[in-house]
Formats: C-alpha cells, sequence, structure tokens
C-alpha cells in the first residue's frame, strides 16, 4: 500500500485537475458524490501536490498580502468624543 507521500508523489497535473474538480463540484465525473472523507483527502492532496509545484500566489486558499482595515481607515473614537462634538 502506497503512503499519503507516495501517493503525492504520483500525482499529475491531469489528476491535479480532476481531484480540483470533484471537489468543486462536490462529485466525481462519473457523478458520484464525494463523502465528507473523500472531499477532505482531496483537498489535503491537492494542498500537498500545490506546495510542491504551484508558486505561492497560485496555491489553493492564497490571499495575498492583507492589512486589517481597521488599522487603515482612521475612524474617529465616538465613545470619548466631547459631547459638544456631536449632533442630536
Amino acid at each position: 500500500m502506497l503512503s499519503f507521500i507516495d501517493a503525492i508523489e504520483n500525482i499529475t497535473p491531469e489528476i491535479y485537475r480532476n481531484l480540483k474538480q470533484a471537489v468543486e463540484l462536490g462529485k466525481w465525473d462519473d457523478g458520484r458524490r464525494l463523502t465528507p472523507e473523500q472531499k477532505e483527502l482531496c483537498l489535503q492532496a491537492m494542498i500537498a501536490w500545490e506546495a510542491k509545484n504551484l508558486p505561492e500566489e497560485e496555491r489553493t486558499g492564497y490571499m495575498g498580502t492583507q492589512k486589517c482595515a481597521s488599522k487603515s481607515k482612521t475612524a474617529p473614537n465616538l465613545l470619548f468624543t466631547n459631547p459638544s462634538e456631536t449632533r442630536h
């Protein structure tokens, strides 16, 4: 029996595309639905294959450089403003 790592080593780009499509659609090419276990294993295989074969920006889950939106905007702190500065 092949180990998970051995199986990943044998994934071709075509097999990878088939796994990815199965996860996206939730079913195999022949129409059978993926079980939760199959979906989990397919995702693990995809991520492992991508880590070895694709640049980071093309991998599943890549979100690029992110900045915290709350730190990029300077919103007034209304909780501690002077009552004379607020409109009622």
